[in-house]
């Protein structure tokens, strides 16, 4: 390999140096259980605290409505779940979409399979958009809950999340949005999103992998899905991730302090790898909305072209990127979330994602364009 480049920010970033620092002494120093009385527990509860209380005044919310997890799959489970079980007895509909993160979609399946819930999928268009008409049009008086992805993490399509939780709460319908792709790319405020819930994963925007947190509004009652002692307010059972939580809180506040440089870097190195893509690969086709989209997020299909067999063509190569498509068992299968924009099973097989990070150069996309270029055409011959 002459060069590394990693383009696969969408699926983890590396933790910023700066969150590092703050994390450390929480390893060896102050190591305490935030739950005990003395001294070592009182001073990793005061840690917690303060990252509880930075975090919610860059969310807009009361540091209670903050709920500390082991990161996005548990947020959104805690919502889904939490929600539907502690409003069962009010309705049992669900919404969501065929879009949704896995932690999401097979939640509300999972409910809607064994406990006797219901569920709507709604539609989306070609570019993954949800009209928040058809929200309206699915919404009926047993419906208790509302979740649509604030930003797709294989096409990056920026949903009308504000519209759509507008809608919802006019017939008193909770709205969850799962903004961890969003999370240090778009506003997160919940007075301007309008939702009740809202997930976050620190691994996506510079902090440790396995913490995350569930954001509330006031007055938002969700039924306790892990259970145990009395931790989060009884919310969620389980020792406090002392480092991982300040690491978060510091990760956060970065990236919301750098937030007009971080995105408009994004946005300049993801346009220079859309048109370098499109204009050098003549099988590429951009996938997502063309301008609704995350500013670190290009997509594609290839025609052609397997994504799986791309994927590590590129990383023999040097370049870190993704497929949307899963290879279970040898069988590789298309991507659901490109089957539900209406893409044939064929073309879907042929995802590829490819998502900057804030530290990405232009010379990094300049190999990138060359190296797919070089691969696809190979792959091409290949196959002939």
């Amino acid at each position: 390999m002459s060069r590394s480049v990693y383009l696969d920010h969408s699926a983890s970033t590396p933790t910023d140096l700066r969150v590092l620092e703050a994390m450390l002494p929480y390893f060896t120093q102050d190591f305490g259980n935030g739950s005990s009385a003395h001294r070592f527990g009182r001073a990793a509860e005061r840690a917690i605290e303060d990252a509880r209380e930075s975090m919610a005044r860059l969310l807009g919310v009361q540091p209670e409505n903050i709920i500390f997890t082991s990161g996005g799959t548990e947020s959104d489970n805690l919502a889904v779940r939490g929600a539907a079980w502690s409003r069962a007895g009010q309705g049992r509909h669900l919404i969501t979409t065929p879009i949704e993160h896995p932690a999401v979609v097979n939640t509300v399946n999972q409910l809607a399979d064994m406990m006797g819930f219901e569920r709507t999928l709604l539609p989306v268009d070609a570019h993954g958009l949800v009209d928040p008409e058809d929200v309206v049009a699915a919404l009926r008086p047993d419906t208790t809950l509302v979740s649509v992805v604030y930003a797709n993490n294989e096409i990056g399509t920026i949903q009308p999340i504000p519209q759509i939780a507008a809608l919802a709460r006019e017939k008193g319908v909770l709205t969850h949005t799962d903004a961890v792709q969003a999370s240090g790319q778009l506003p997160l405020d919940l007075n301007t999103l309008g939702v009740d819930m809202l997930s976050l994963s620190a691994h996506k925007f510079y902090g440790p992998k396995g913490v995350g947190a569930l954001v509330l509004r006031d007055g938002v009652d969700l039924a306790a899905v892990q259970t145990g002692g009395a931790h989060e307010n009884g919310r969620r059972a389980g020792t406090s991730n002392t480092p991982g939580i300040v690491g978060m809180a510091k990760a956060l506040e970065l990236a919301y302090a750098e937030f007009d440089a971080r995105t408009a870097h994004l946005q300049a190195m993801r346009d220079l790898l859309i048109d370098g893509v499109l204009s050098t690969v003549p099988a590429a086709h951009l996938t997502g909305h063309p301008t609704q989209r995350l500013p670190s997020h290009a997509s594609f299909i290839l025609d052609g072209v397997d994504g799986n067999t791309l994927v590590m063509h590129m990383d023999v190569r040097g370049v870190a990127v993704s497929s949307g498509s899963a290879c279970k068992t040898g069988n590789p299968e298309p991507s659901s979330v490109l089957l539900a924009l209406g893409c044939s099973p064929e073309a879907a097989l042929g995802s590829l994602r490819m998502t900057v990070g804030k530290d990405t150069t232009a010379e990094d996309i300049e190999y990138a364009v060359d190296t797919l270029a070089a691969v696809v055409a190979k792959l091409h011959i290949l196959k002939a």
